[in-house]
């Protein structure tokens, strides 16, 4: 197989694999046994034995469990080749598919048979090498189950001149591919890792942990999106796998897919609530889709076990940060970030975000001073880089935000930065280019009600206010309230012709968020127009509240300075 997996072929392997057609997870039915053939003389029927142990040997739950069926149905369980073939293929069901339902019998291996010597080191958790005289396959890989769980990259590298002999054994099993694959994977060589289990897989899509180890190497090379689509396929043909089941919503995370990812990890936390890997992950989907209160318990939980972990505090920094507007407390957390590793250039950048936002000068230059040094490095962190887009979006300086975000876009193209990209284009006057961005925006979530404004939006700087009043009509009754559908009914006021229907769309936005500033602004023109200065100044004063330094407010707060109160 190629050096680099074609996860095209993966997928139409796990559906396709003519000599290893898909199986439930239940214990296989054996077909109805060939005709016996004349005995041997060893005693056995001629050609039997050959068929059990290449079917042990190839290493999957069908050929292993069409093994057992044919040794019971044959009556060879208390010969010793029965006995022998028997522990071999009940030691790998249970080591490496313990996910698969079977009734397996307790291995019982002749006791003079180098099977034997095997199993009691694995019981012992040893892994000891075959002797270099071994010519059997099943003797040079079943040491490895003993290392299934190794993580040490010099213990797991001893068992590979047996792998390899393995490997020219001209079998078609799965086992030394797949195990040579853990090895590589240990090691951190990702992309032999993917090709050996690339190899494991074209043997057979049977061998489900080869493929969830192919879509966890992809992932770890920045591909997890490929990882997911391996999986997904894989869940079809095991349902009621766990190890899929964990893989998958590892797969969704790293490829931040929060929608998939957040049923996938609290599916697996319903079966154990305190595994802490998958909390803490779970308590960072909840901090990036918003749910800071949700994510603020589970935070709690793994302080004990998580205190130092870095993930662990850049998201108690956030939901102090973003949830409870404590900019204080989430410095001290990036701080203790930073002291640890002044290299983390997400805190850092982070830290310079809050810094930038504070209404205090000293703390204004500290954050400049610190996006400036990320900025200066080698290689700037694409953090730094959103900080600075970020920053020159929010001081409306689109020249300068220009090349950082189609940066940005060249190098992520994330949804934030696709945010940014509307709000320059719309700052550049590049009206259609923002209703392209919004729609992209739109189309990859388009339950987003976000998405669904920004969209409006720019349909109606664009012009096409028919297409805009057919959005925000068909949108508006179906969502739920808050600041989004707040934003809609405003700029569905801004279709309107009738001042009556005006004031009734910005009247439905305040009561769906008093804090919206654009229908405030709007409702205290309407009354400015009128000359009703007593309602004009009770909208005024809460815009004011909200934007003391609106250039546009301050002109207003001019001119009504009398009837605010303010001393010319």
């Amino acid at each position: 197989m190629a050096s680099c997996l074609r996860p095209f072929a993966i997928a139409a392997l796990l559906y396709a694999c003519a000599s290893n057609p898909p199986v439930a997870e239940t214990p296989i039915v054996a077909e109805s046994p060939a005709s016996v053939p004349a005995k041997g003389t060893d005693g056995k029927p001629a050609g039997l034995a050959d068929e059990i142990r290449i079917l042990v040997e190839t290493g999957t739950p069908p050929s292993i469990l069409r093994a057992l069926d044919l040794i019971r149905s044959r009556e060879l369980t208390q010969t010793e080749f029965g006995r022998a073939m028997t522990a071999a293929s009940v030691v790998i069901m249970k080591r490496l598919y313990p996910e698969i339902p079977a009734e397996l019998t307790e291995p019982d291996p002749p006791p003079t048979h180098a099977y034997a010597r095997i199993l009691r080191e694995l019981d012992r958790g040893a892994y000891t090498p075959a002797s270099g005289s071994a010519s059997d396959y099943l003797e040079l890989v079943l040491p490895f189950l003993a290392l299934l769980s190794e993580t040490r990259s010099e213990r797991l590298a001893v068992a590979m001149p047996d792998l390899l002999r393995a490997s020219t054994a001209g079998t078609r099993s799965v086992l030394d591919p797949y195990f040579r694959a853990i090895v590589a994977e240990r090691g951190g060589h990702m992309e032999m890792a993917l090709a050996a289990y690339g190899e494991a897989i074209d043997r057979s899509a049977d061998c489900y942990p080869a493929v969830v180890g192919a879509a966890r190497s992809m992932s770890a090379l920045g591909r997890p999106a490929e990882g997911v689509t391996l999986l997904a396929d894989l869940i079809v043909r095991f349902p009621d796998n766990l190890l899929i089941k964990r893989e998958l919503a590892k797969a969704y995370y790293a490829a931040r897919d929060w929608s998939r990812a957040g049923p996938a990890i609290a599916e697996i936390l319903q079966r154990d609530a305190k595994d802490s890997l998958f909390l803490l992950m779970r308590a960072h989907v909840l901090v990036e889709q918003g749910s800071f209160t949700q994510a603020q318990p589970l935070l709690d939980v793994l302080a004990s076990s998580y205190g130092a972990n870095r993930l662990y505090l850049f998201l108690r920094a956030r939901v102090q940060a973003e949830g409870y507007r404590n900019k204080d407390s989430a410095l001290t957390y990036l701080r203790s970030l930073l002291r640890s590793d002044p290299r983390d250039a997400e805190a850092a950048a982070y830290a310079a975000r809050i810094l930038l936002e504070s209404a205090r000068a000293e703390e204004n230059e500290e954050g400049r001073a610190l996006l400036e040094r990320l900025l200066a490095e080698p290689v700037v962190a694409i953090a730094a880089l959103d900080l600075a887009a970020r920053d020159a979006v929010a001081r409306s300086a689109w020249q300068e935000a220009e090349p950082l975000v189609l940066r940005l876009l060249a190098e992520r193209r994330s949804s934030a930065d696709l945010k940014y990209a509307y709000a320059m284009h719309l700052g550049l006057g590049e009206t259609e280019k923002a209703v392209s961005v919004a729609r992209e925006l739109l189309e990859r979530e388009s339950a987003n009600d976000e998405w669904a404004g920004l969209y409006a939006e720019a349909l109606l700087a664009a012009g096409k206010k028919a297409e805009a009043a057919t959005l925000l009509d068909q949108r508006l009754p179906t969502m739920t309230g808050g600041a989004n559908r707040s934003r809609l009914f405003y700029l569905r006021s801004r279709l309107r012709t009738d001042e009556e229907a005006i004031m009734g769309d910005l009247r439905s936005s305040l009561f769906e968020n008093p804090r919206n500033l654009e229908a405030l602004t709007a409702m205290f023109e309407i009354y400015r127009f009128r000359k009703d200065e007593r309602r004009a100044v009770y909208y005024l004063k809460q815009a004011l509240a909200l934007a003391p330094e609106n250039p546009l407010l301050r002109r207003y707060q001019a001119e009504y300075a009398a009837a605010l109160g303010i001393a010319p």
